[in-house]
């Protein structure tokens, strides 16, 4: 049967893609072709968004029978192939290709072991970084490798993984979050209604609880227990089992045997009619881990929170003008936009992609790529980045990049690439987490031969306690949950932390050093001062000045315009005859009076005589205005500093650490600008490569660099330094060098970045302290008997939750 065809024969309730009945109880559904489609679990609903996506919908009307359906263990869909043919996840000029890769079924740092190395070990893989926190796999691959082998790859070891797509990752989030709250919500009913028949033998322990009573509580228990067993526990059952296949013993196989051994010797007990039974510790340890779990997933859907805010400004589909300039549009898929393609973009939507506007007056929100809180006026030629928001009226705007190139999407891999390699400090948990949970297993065996040797009936008892009250999660999790935390917190203000290093480096920095222009200043000219001459008023000369302006392009132009348009306009000045006379001034006529603005050489022609000594000229350009036989006013325009840049300065200075700045300019500007900002050292003159050996001389020293940045011209002093900043904005951002970016251009928040490492660093400490000392102190405990199942199950789910919960601080600072 031909697409049509084989639509024609779905039934209401049969998956759109497979054709496979659609469960009662459903949601997974796909737009296709305007219309939701049914799907009947969540692989064929991402492989049929996949299609969609990537502007493959074509399949589905050509296609001659239904997709064949797969299981975990078979091959990649052949539809998924399709990925292969995406322009995302090609190679590059550098023979490269990468993806950020949304991995499903991640439980500990066992799991992100199996998965880098399964995936380093296909010949042209060059490299691959997971992060157990946010389920994001970065991987880095040449021509040799298509992305179908590398998810075919995760599916032989267990693992489903699609391109991450921030939207999906929520969904996917929220679909966990229901599963573990059924789950969590079985293990609780179970526990509590268990603890009704155990009561009365803990209760009764004077021999007073009939024979008979005690047996029929045993097996109400254990029929309760069973829905906890055989419901709840499947996680930690299908992360052993997955480790266990892959001989990578991961943190869910001491979990998983620690609930099999209580549960299948209290069976044993319970139909011989003697012996301990532990049901009550059995439920009450899947409930309270399950909790635990709970909490944590809680974690990282606020992790992705910020990321998901920023994938939803770019559309799904875009208006396209096929016939420019013919009105007739056709909504297409945003990814299938090409250089050259129209689009219409109504009042109140997002810009698809980067383009210029080709017909149409309009306002922009670029609050999300610049901070610029103010919509700017756009017109034709005027280019605008995908991403921003049409606030006014409708325009046309011609593609210039696609929306894989666009400016926002290039923020958006810069912040998926973020926290998928690991600071020195997580590697270590890492290790130590997976080497723990092999000296765990070897411990318990030890701990019930010694028993069998001391004490037979209480080894049985002692080996669960070891098994169950150990921590390998709180190791694992101490750091990237704090760094989860905390990169998501600073992402939410506008701080892009773009390597792994950043925080754990930052808080070790020995010296600070900014560049000057577009760092400390604004990086464009400005009015500092107004000095009038004659009793002129300063708002009427800043008028004239900007009357004279009006037209000019210059930068000193402009500046004086922008000053004099937030000044109480008094009379609508219009000039007439204007000359201008290139690198001196303009001379024009308003209201029948001639005047002239330039320099004082120029002006002085007109004023009739030498400029008075009333305009501070020591770091600004002054700008004269005269009329016929007097002078009235100067303008003294410089880059001005940044309204938060001495506040950044002495916050450094506080903490004890070397200010430094940098600065092209001349020695005698930088050496005033450092006084102004209370900075000590400054070094003017400095040609790019001066400033990079600068810092290399300091790293040669032993100091820890710090360096701030505009992240145009600093690239490779940037790149040098042992942490970075680069001031962002939307055009400079794909050029960007720096290890963190400051989205919003704000100094300030270098030093709240810098607040936030330190905290980060403590509770990191704190987190791996409390693992450390707790599994220290637990295991023994357990091994020597001091400690039972049921109380080492609480134990060990409080530990994880202490280390999430220490974490989740972070997020409110």
């Amino acid at each position: 049967m031909r697409g049509d065809a084989v639509n024609a024969v779905l039934q209401p309730l049969s998956c759109y893609h497979c054709g496979l009945p659609v469960p009662a109880d459903a949601s997974w559904h796909v737009a296709i072709d305007g219309v939701k489609r049914a799907m009947c679990c969540p692989g064929c609903e991402a492989v049929a968004r996949t299609i969609v996506d990537i502007g493959q919908t074509s399949y589905y009307r050509e296609r001659t029978g239904f997709a064949a359906t797969a299981d975990a263990a078979d091959l990649v869909p052949p539809e998924l192939r399709l990925y292969d043919s995406d322009p995302r996840f090609t190679v590059d000029e550098r023979d490269e290709a990468e993806a950020v890769l949304l991995v499903e079924g991640i439980r500990c740092a066992a799991c992100v072991w199996l998965i880098e190395h399964r995936l380093l070990g296909i010949a042209g893989v060059t490299a691959a970084g997971m992060n157990v926190a946010t389920e994001r796999l970065t991987v880095r691959w040449t021509s040799d490798v298509k992305l179908s082998d590398l998810l075919q790859a995760l599916r032989s070891i267990g693992y489903t993984a699609f391109p991450y797509d921030a939207a999906r990752h929520t969904e996917q989030l929220r679909k966990t979050g229901l599963t573990l709250g059924r789950q969590l919500f079985v293990a609780g009913l179970s526990m509590m209604q268990v603890m009704m028949y155990v009561a009365p033998a803990y209760l009764a322990d004077d021999g007073t609880l009939d024979t008979e009573m005690a047996a029929l509580m045993r097996w109400a228990s254990l029929l309760l227990t069973l829905p906890a067993v055989v419901y709840s526990a499947q996680p930690f059952f299908a992360g052993a089992l997955a480790s266990l296949r892959a001989r990578v013993p991961g943190m869910d196989v001491p979990v998983a045997l620690g609930i099999a051994a209580a549960f299948l010797g209290s069976v044993v007990a319970t139909w011989r009619g003697s012996g301990d039974v532990y049901f009550d510790s059995v439920t009450m340890f899947i409930f309270l881990l399950l909790a635990s779990r709970y909490l944590e997933l809680q974690a990282r859907r606020r992790a992705a929170g910020a990321l998901a805010r920023m994938q939803h400004a770019l559309p799904d589909s875009a208006s396209r003008l096929s016939a420019w300039p013919a009105r007739d549009t056709a909504v297409v898929p945003a990814a299938a936009l090409v250089a050259g393609d129209h689009i219409a973009v109504r009042a109140g939507e997002a810009f698809a992609a980067d383009g210029i506007i080709a017909e149409g007056h309009t306002s922009v929100d670029l609050a999300l790529l610049t901070g610029e809180s103010a919509p700017q006026p756009k017109g034709p030629g005027d280019s605008v980045p995908g991403g921003a928001v049409n606030t006014s009226a409708a325009v046309v705007l011609r593609v210039t990049k696609p929306v894989a190139g666009s400016t926002l999407s290039g923020l958006l891999k810069l912040v998926e690439r973020a926290g998928a390699a690991k600071p020195r400090i997580a590697q270590w948990a890492d290790r130590a987490a997976s080497h723990f949970v092999l000296a765990l297993l070897l411990f318990a065996i030890a701990t019930f031969v010694a028993w069998c040797f001391i004490d037979p009936s209480r080894a049985w008892p002692a080996a669960i306690a070891v098994l169950v009250v150990s921590c390998p999660c709180a190791l694992s999790l101490a750091t990237p949950s704090a760094l989860a935390a905390a990169t998501g917190g600073l992402l939410s203000k506008g701080i892009l932390v773009v390597q792994p290093h950043v925080l754990e480096t930052l808080h070790r920095a020995t010296h600070v050093v900014f560049d000057k222009t577009g760092t400390l200043t604004a990086g464009k000219p400005a009015v500092q001062s107004v000095s009038t001459v004659s009793g002129m008023d300063t708002n009427m000369a800043a008028q004239i000045a900007a009357a004279l302006e009006a037209g000019s392009l210059h930068p000193l132009g402009r500046a004086i315009a922008a000053y004099a348009a937030e000044l109480p306009r008094l009379v609508a000045w219009h000039a007439d005859d204007l000359l201008e006379l290139p690198g001196h001034g303009l001379e024009g006529t308003i209201a029948g009076q001639r005047y002239r603005l330039g320099n004082a050489g120029f002006a002085a022609v007109l004023a009739g005589g030498p400029p008075p000594e009333s305009c501070p000229t020591d770091d600004a350009t002054a700008v004269w205005l005269a009329t016929q036989g007097r002078w009235l006013a100067c303008f003294a325009i410089g880059d001005s500093l940044r309204p938060d840049a001495r506040q950044t300065v002495e916050h450094f200075r506080a903490q004890g650490k070397q200010v430094v700045l940098l600065s092209g300019d001349r020695q005698a500007l930088a050496d005033r600008m450092a006084r102004r900002l209370g900075i000590d050292s400054a070094l003017g003159d400095c040609l790019p490569e001066h400033k990079l050996a600068y810092v290399q001389r300091l790293q040669a020293a032993g100091a820890v660099v710090a360096m701030v940045g505009d992240g145009i011209n600093d690239a490779a002093v940037l790149s040098a330094a042992d942490v970075s900043f680069a001031m962002g904005s939307g055009a400079a951002l794909a050029q960007v060098h720096a290890d963190t970016v400051l989205l919003h251009g704000q100094l300030r928040m270098i030093a709240t970045t810098a607040t936030t490492a330190r905290a980060t660093m403590r509770v990191i400490r704190q987190n791996l302290a409390w693992a450390t000392v707790y599994n220290v102190i637990a295991i023994p405990a357990a091994a020597f008997g001091l400690l039972g199942p049921w109380l080492s199950g609480v134990g060990m789910a409080v530990s994880s939750a202490v280390v999430v919960v220490n974490a989740l601080r972070l997020r409110a600072r």
